[in-house]
């Protein structure tokens, strides 16, 4: 959803008539109130996320419908799952809700609301969704925010880590059916094609795949090793949304 100019906003006035109606004008004024104040706070810009957008309008039907605002009603999956349900991957999600007359009146609870201001202005996230609804004369609001994560098929996960140790010298074998096997484990050394055994075995799981465990890259760096194989798996005891990567790599 692109941003509009706040100082081109009018300031929605709700009808009684409206019950439950979604209000995309109202959610991009706040989408940019949000920017603005971030901006003004000297942080980075938040992308618009359609997943949580999704998410966060079921929610806000929710709220219009049951009256007193809540972050989770009985019945209801959490805010967790209710973003992964409607496709956002993740590494932190928090969540604002609030009623009022006006999206700038609502922008201005949040803001003067320790919690709220604290999830607005978080440095790590870097997406948002908002929802609004008018409902009874007055105005329904979440808005989500995310540090969002690629989600990444195994054989681009291996590449990436792969890059990595390629900058270290070692070498990065083709074959990665071993690397695996051992990705699916939780320990044991795995034997390699001609029955060679790995001299090192490092397993983990992390979103982020920008850097190498502080082990492995100390071991790339001892000279030691001349090859390396690595393979990814899925991820073990992460809830639908959170989006960690499982590696191994051996070093021979």
């Amino acid at each position: 959803m692109p941003g509009l100019a706040v100082a081109q906003m009018q300031p929605y006035s709700p009808k009684p008539n409206e019950q439950y109606a979604n209000l995309p004008d109202a959610g991009e004024q706040i989408f940019a109130l949000a920017n603005q104040a971030r901006e003004q706070a000297g942080l980075q810009r938040l992308n618009w996320d359609p997943a949580l957008a999704h998410a966060a309008l079921a929610h806000c039907r929710l709220m219009a419908r049951k009256g007193p605002i809540s972050h989770q009603y009985s019945g209801e999956p959490d805010l967790t799952a209710r973003a992964g349900q409607a496709g956002a991957h993740f590494s932190l999600i928090e969540e604002n809700v609030a009623v009022g007359p006006t999206p700038e009146e609502i922008h201005q609870e949040w803001m003067h609301s320790p919690g709220h201001r604290a999830n607005l202005l978080n440095p790590k996230v870097d997406r948002i969704g908002v929802a609004v609804v008018a409902s009874h004369g007055v105005l329904y609001a979440v808005e989500d925010f995310s540090q969002a994560v690629l989600a990444l098929q195994p054989d681009q996960v291996e590449a990436q880590v792969a890059s990595l140790i390629r900058v270290s010298g070692v070498g990065v074998l083709q074959d990665v059916s071993v690397a695996r096997r051992a990705c699916h484990s939780n320990d044991g050394i795995p034997t390699g094609p001609q029955g060679r055994t790995p001299g090192f075995v490092m397993r983990w799981q992390s979103p982020d795949l920008t850097r190498l465990p502080k082990p492995l890259a100390d071991r790339l760096a001892s000279g030691r090793y001349k090859l390396a194989a690595v393979g990814a798996c899925p991820a073990q005891g992460v809830s639908r949304g959170f989006t960690d990567y499982r590696v191994a790599v051996l070093l021979y």
